[in-house]
């Protein structure tokens, strides 16, 4: 069985996924809806590749090496990309503005965040509480690998 004849997954990379993603980690949508719209639009996009308007979503998202995923896995892996540069001073950022790092070295790893109490959803959900879960469930050596 020979694969589909595929079009240029190259340009999708370059022209619609960067505006999917532009500035991910300051507007990130937290609202099901919206969620939904951007995911619709890397759907259509996928299926507008030649060869591919037939297949599953997922099959079509391995055919065009875009394993990581949907949107919304990206999203979650830029986010912890970032709460890794931000403390390690890869960024020009002070680490306090975002983050409230644990001082118990009693469990978890040498980047326990703490969560900030907040009552607005624009609060609940902005980069710098919504990371905190995410990187905490991280194992020693994912966050020891990363030095």
């Amino acid at each position: 069985m020979s694969s589909p004849r595929v079009g240029n997954p190259q340009l999708y990379k370059s022209l619609v996924r960067p505006r999917l993603e532009y500035c991910i980690q300051a507007w990130r949508p937290y609202l099901q809806k919206d969620i939904n719209v951007l995911e619709r639009v890397q759907k259509r996009a996928t299926k507008l590749t030649s060869g591919l308007s037939e297949m599953g979503y997922e099959e079509r998202l391995t055919i065009l090496g875009l394993t990581t995923g949907t949107l919304e896995t990206r999203r979650l892996r830029g986010d912890l990309i970032e709460v890794f540069k931000i403390p390690k001073g890869y960024e020009n950022i002070d680490h306090k503005m975002f983050f409230d790092m644990s001082q118990s070295g009693l469990r978890g790893h040498s980047l326990k965040l703490n969560k900030k109490r907040v009552r607005l959803d624009v609060a609940k959900f902005s980069f710098s509480n919504r990371v905190v879960n995410e990187c905490n469930i991280l194992d020693e050596e994912i966050i020891s690998g990363c030095s």
